[in-house]
């Protein structure tokens, strides 16, 4: 994998980038669509690439690994293989997902032992594991397994947990360097800083997942409660120290804002279920604001969903239209909403490579936060 810095923002720590893997190029800052367990939920992959142009998508080591199964995606080739997508995928480790399991699940040095969500049977993740499953998976950015703590989090278990990820990430590395990939061609490992919103466990964490010196960096553990300066001041801190010159993943991030003040902050990779978690429940983002389209007063606007968006779903249906589908509980509306929201969020970013590009980046910004926030 190569990154290079194509341009800066004069006026923030934005900036443009070309990130190169096996399975093409990808310009960042860049959004990538979550593809949970081998699907962007409701969304062809031909739709993904032509009308969506996602240039990477996202999916996830713990679902993947209980369904469809390591034998089975072995067997496919991979996850590229399986379900046709021709273009780069990250796996997360399953890290977040072990911690959302609370009630099912024991953390101890060795790794976490955990209960399945489908059927409850017993499963074991260690940090040499979950390299060995990715590895199988076959996605192009793998992820180190770490620990996500919650928010609010004591100090004594933030700090105790971001020792335990270091250690974890230290036997990542080692079973990463010392095997293969299984399908010919390369993958890279990003380490996770971790340590809540505590700045000396996040200074401490940033300086040692730089002192690893891989292709590219992740900060975890945010999004999951506390408030938005938080999250904002963490990242400023965090990017003072992990290197300037390799890409910067925020995971999990967020809002169209979350995003636009990730970029300013010199963040270049996001994901987020939002888009199209909110779009199968009518929730839309739009370049005016946000849209609840099952509110009555859509029920006769017979103009485009977003008519300064661009994109098929978002220019050929009308709010009249998608209404309807909703109120009538027709599968279709999810898929069109989905489209339409991820339509928006990789519009956002190329919006935001644009202006950085042009200089102006900072001032477009500030002006775009309030609109994109404001209710319809």
């Amino acid at each position: 994998m190569n990154f290079s810095i194509t341009a800066h923002d004069p006026q923030s720590k934005a900036r443009t980038g070309l990130l190169t893997t096996d399975h093409g190029p990808i310009q960042t800052p860049i959004f990538m669509p979550v593809g949970t367990a081998g699907t962007v939920k409701a969304v062809h992959q031909r739709e993904l690439e032509t009308d969506i142009n996602a240039e990477i998508i996202l999916g996830n080591t713990y679902h993947l690994y209980l369904r469809p199964g390591l034998d089975v995606l072995g067997q496919a080739g991979g996850l590229h293989a399986f379900n046709g997508w021709r273009r780069p995928i990250l796996t997360d480790s399953g890290g977040y997902q072990v911690y959302s399991l609370s009630g099912t699940r024991k953390i101890k040095e060795e790794g976490v032992t955990f209960m399945s969500h489908i059927d409850g049977s017993k499963h074991h993740f260690s940090p040499e594991g979950v390299m060995d499953i990715q590895r199988t998976i076959g996605a192009d950015i793998i992820m180190a397994f770490d620990e996500c703590t919650p928010y609010p989090c004591e100090y004594g278990y933030a700090r105790a947990s971001m020792e335990m990820t270091h250690r974890w990430l230290d036997r990542c590395i080692d079973r990463f360097d010392s095997t293969e990939g299984h399908y010919g061609y390369k993958q890279t490992l990003f380490p996770i800083v971790q340590g809540s919103t505590y700045p000396d466990l996040r200074k401490q964490s940033a300086t040692f997942i730089a002192s690893k010196e891989r292709e590219g960096n992740a900060i975890g553990g945010l999004a999951v409660g506390e408030p938005a300066e938080a999250m904002y001041e963490t990242i400023e801190l965090v990017n003072e120290i992990l290197p300037a010159d390799k890409p910067r993943y925020l995971m999990g991030v967020g809002t169209p804002a979350n995003i636009l003040e990730a970029i300013a902050r010199g963040v270049d990779m996001f994901d987020c279920v939002m888009p199209t978690r909110n779009a199968r429940h009518g929730l839309l983002f739009t370049t005016e604001g946000i849209m609840n389209i099952k509110n009555e007063k859509w029920s006769r606007d017979f103009s485009p969903i977003d008519a300064g968006l661009g994109g098929y779903a978002s220019t050929f249906y009308s709010k009249a239209y998608l209404r309807h589908l909703f109120k009538a509980d027709e599968l279709l509306s999810g898929q069109i909403a989905s489209l339409h929201n991820l339509t928006f969020y990789l519009w956002l970013v190329r919006q935001a490579r644009a202006h950085i590009e042009a200089g102006d980046f900072l001032s477009w910004k500030n002006e775009m936060v309030v609109r994109l926030m404001q209710r319809m």
